[in-house]
């Protein structure tokens, strides 16, 4: 019988989106592998085979453990939210909506990633994302002089953060409130600079610093029973997995 998770591959060989994916996320998380398979109970050879092999179809139990490891969404690791709006499907089993303190806003914050910036206009706000970070406590993107986000200097604004998880029907937000303005000295734009997680994904000559200093934090949160999605599914449902470390500032 042919072995079906194939050791020949290496770390180099072609990969299906999926597997693309698998090892996006865990290299973003600084997971091993190894480290990876253990967490989500699953052989390190079995998370090589979906990594590199193409043509590979894991079950809908294994793809909710490596989710959870991995910090994402079933739909997300499938590839099934490129071109869709999120949150387009039902609503979960007896949700329950909470609200964040300011010390899990300012974790959820400090994760860093894509956010969106709403900018006061003469025509009303004008909400665009960005790659943002946050140093010292401060949410920081950087973007081209005249560029919309940059009219984010000088003012009042508010900027929001959130996760929606399709596979369950939950997620969380963020909102903060604070006063914009342009990094003008020349070692803190040094400084972020070089701490900066990743350059502006829209490309180009982008080197004005923008630093947002909260006023106000708030946030919410939804939850579901995940126990009746897995009845309701056919799965077994998230396996109990060691956390992930996050990927903070």
């Amino acid at each position: 019988m042919p072995d079906p998770f194939p050791l020949s591959m290496t770390e180099g060989s072609p990969a299906g989106d999926l597997g693309r994916r698998i090892a996006v996320r865990r290299t973003a998380l600084d997971l091993s592998r190894e480290e990876t398979a253990d967490r989500a109970g699953v052989a390190a050879s079995y998370l090589q085979y979906l990594e590199e092999f193409p043509g590979a179809a894991p079950g809908r139990g294994v793809l909710l453990r490596l989710a959870e490891v991995l910090q994402t969404t079933v739909t997300d690791l499938a590839g099934g939210t490129g071109d869709q709006t999120p949150g387009a499907g039902r609503a979960g089993f007896d949700p329950e909506f909470t609200a964040l303190t300011v010390q899990e806003c300012r974790e959820l914050l400090s994760t860093k990633g894509v956010g969106r910036v709403a900018i006061p206009t003469v025509s009303g706000p004008v909400i665009v994302p960005v790659n943002y970070s946050v140093v010292d406590g401060a949410i920081v993107y950087r973007t081209a002089p005249g560029a919309m986000p940059s009219r984010a200097a000088g003012c009042q604004v508010t900027f929001e953060i959130d996760r929606i998880d399709e596979a369950f029907a939950e997620g969380w937000s963020v909102l903060a409130l604070g006063r914009a303005r342009t990094v003008t000295d020349a070692d803190d734009v040094r400084r972020l600079t070089e701490h900066a997680f990743s350059t502006p994904w829209a490309g180009g000559q982008r080197e004005e610093w923008i630093r947002i200093d909260a006023l106000s934090l708030t946030g919410r949160r939804i939850t579901t029973r995940q126990g009746t999605f897995a009845e309701a599914s056919g799965t077994d449902g998230p396996s109990p997995v060691k956390p992930a470390a996050r990927n903070m500032e």
